[in-house]
């Protein structure tokens, strides 16, 4: 992103000393960026101060968290974290890594393509390791069934997330309030 921004800051510069206002310059970066040219307000801004003899086409440090939160490696704890436990929600993955939130929101849903369903985060897409762990149980149940005529009978079903992942002692953790304790708010009683 930084370096797309420093190609079109070079072309403002290169406006800039040919003479031409902030209009032209704008127009011009229309015509060759389209949608993706700079807004209106930034390219005067910066013809401005080229003008005034800025000559650095470099952004200036600002305040505040920096925008490289959203890095591979922050990717990669909040898939671990999000695989550890898949009843985190956004603000308590955020709180855990120090992200913002809306960072650790992109991340999940555009980086790892997941969403929540049900209370879990899950893949919107299945794996191929989960693809083939659902054929190999289809599998056992087909011959379950061929074996066993009634075996269907006694088949509980529910929703295929509960039975894909429970675990009893997570959900009686989280029941109790004793999981990511400083997290999960307990019930008033």
């Amino acid at each position: 992103m930084e370096e797309r921004n420093v190609e079109r800051r070079c072309a403002i510069k290169f406006c800039v000393k040919l003479g031409k206002t902030g209009i032209e310059t704008f127009n011009k970066l229309k015509q060759a960026y389209g949608e993706h040219a700079l807004l209106r307000s930034q390219v005067f801004k910066w013809c401005k101060a080229l003008s005034e003899g800025r000559e650095s086409i470099k952004a200036e440090p600002r305040s505040g968290r920096p925008s490289t939160s959203k890095t591979d490696n922050s990717v990669e704890k909040v898939r671990a974290l999000v695989l550890s436990d898949r009843r985190l929600t956004v603000r308590m993955i955020a709180s855990e890594l120090n992200l913002n939130h809306t960072t650790d929101h992109q991340i999940l849903t555009q980086e790892l393509a997941m969403r929540k369903l049900c209370a879990k985060t899950v893949p919107k897409n299945l794996t191929f390791e989960q693809k083939d762990n659902r054929k190999d149980a289809c599998l056992h149940f087909l011959e379950r069934i061929q074996s066993d005529r009634n075996y269907l009978k006694n088949v509980i079903t529910g929703d295929e997330t509960w039975v894909f992942e429970y675990d009893l002692e997570k959900k009686d953790k989280v029941r109790n309030g004793t999981h990511l304790h400083h997290h999960v708010r307990k019930k008033r009683e």
